[in-house]
């Protein structure tokens, strides 16, 4: 009798034991935007499994795609509580006010692509501590850098050059890019996408919109704004964090959190290509939607960043965050410039 109650008693200890070799975790990613595009598309194929795999199956990830869990403005807040969810993307543009530092980026007219991209962000993490701790602020901890498409200038008449917006009225949603625009002699306006920007081309009372050229094709822009302008350099400075909840974080095993840091190296030697080639049929399908579009040359990008005249906004900026308490921004912002020239030489 004694010879089975052993056996049985430690069948017992392991099966009620908090801590198992092969249990398994499970997380819950929200992102807003609907699964399809090929950051999406990029992250549930490559990065999530390249998790899974390295975690050997130990850490599952339950997607929510289309703002199931959280919309792109409530996604910080969300994922720092860890309820709804505990990972997820988040855009610093729609949490101006709790990751101000992270604007910085947008405010370079033109910047890096592809490989390149990816390499600056991950530099200015591991450079400038001030990023990470903006986002620990907010009981968070960055797992993946995601990127997003150019910028592009979608007008309902024919554009020699950028200099023909001059006298023109365009929407811009970013408040960089609503300067950049005044400083190069068009009107900005702000309205939100819906009827009452359909009336406003109707009646041209909007000459057209300066956005992502991803976000112009999915609301087909080019309907009523054929004219495109487009350039690999004019990277909108669009970082998606891949983020997760800092507490959860900390509570994973050293284990899993180093295999979520390979998976992320994995997927980080494909991500800027994917990108690239995402850009290329971007471009064909506005095409094939009925756009006109021209790429700029260099000599033109250099000449947006000149009428911009955007280190005057830079400095403007700075100097009204640090009036609002944000100390370190004028600082981080040259480091960030630095480190910017450096990468693009």
């Amino acid at each position: 009798m004694e010879l089975i109650r052993k056996p049985l008693a430690l069948v017992l200890a392991l099966l009620l034991s908090p801590v198992c070799v092969n249990a398994t975790t499970l997380l819950n990613y929200t992102d807003h935007e609907p699964l399809g595009g090929t950051r999406t598309r990029f992250i549930n194929d490559v990065f999530f499994p390249a998790i899974e795999k390295e975690s050997q199956g130990r850490l599952k990830i339950n997607a929510h795609w289309g703002s199931e869990r959280a919309t792109g403005y409530n996604a910080l807040s969300v994922i720092s509580k860890g309820s709804a969810a505990n990972m997820g993307t988040v855009v610093p543009e729609y949490a101006a006010k709790d990751l101000p530092l992270h604007q910085i980026f947008k405010s370079f007219p033109a910047g890096p692509t592809g490989d390149q991209q990816i390499a600056f962000f991950r530099r200015v993490y591991a450079e400038i501590p001030a990023f990470p701790a903006e986002l620990h602020h907010e009981n968070v901890v960055n797992i993946f850098f995601g990127t997003g498409y150019p910028v592009a200038f979608f007008s309902t008449h024919p554009l020699k050059n950028l200099q023909d917006i001059r006298g023109t009225t365009w929407r811009s949603a970013s408040f960089w890019h609503q300067d950049f625009l005044r400083n190069a002699g068009a009107k900005p306006v702000t309205m939100p996408w819906g009827p009452e920007t359909v009336k406003a081309f109707q009646t041209g009372a909007l000459d057209g919109i300066m956005v992502n050229v991803d976000s112009g094709y999915d609301l087909k822009i080019q309907k009523m704004a054929p004219e495109v302008l487009v350039s690999r350099e004019l990277w909108l400075g669009h970082v998606y964090l891949l983020v997760m909840n800092e507490k959860v974080w900390n509570g994973l095993a050293k284990a899993d959190q180093d295999a979520i840091h390979r998976a992320a190296e994995t997927a980080y030697k494909t991500a800027g290509q994917a990108m690239n080639n995402g850009y290329i049929n971007q471009l064909d399908a506005l095409r094939k939607g009925g756009a006109n579009v021209r790429e700029l040359q260099h000599s033109e990008v250099e000449h947006w960043q000149t009428v911009s005249r955007y280190p005057e906004i830079q400095a403007a900026w700075a100097k009204e965050q640090t009036a609002a308490g944000v100390t370190q921004a004028a600082p981080v912002l040259e480091k960030v410039r630095a480190i910017l020239a450096d990468e693009m030489k």
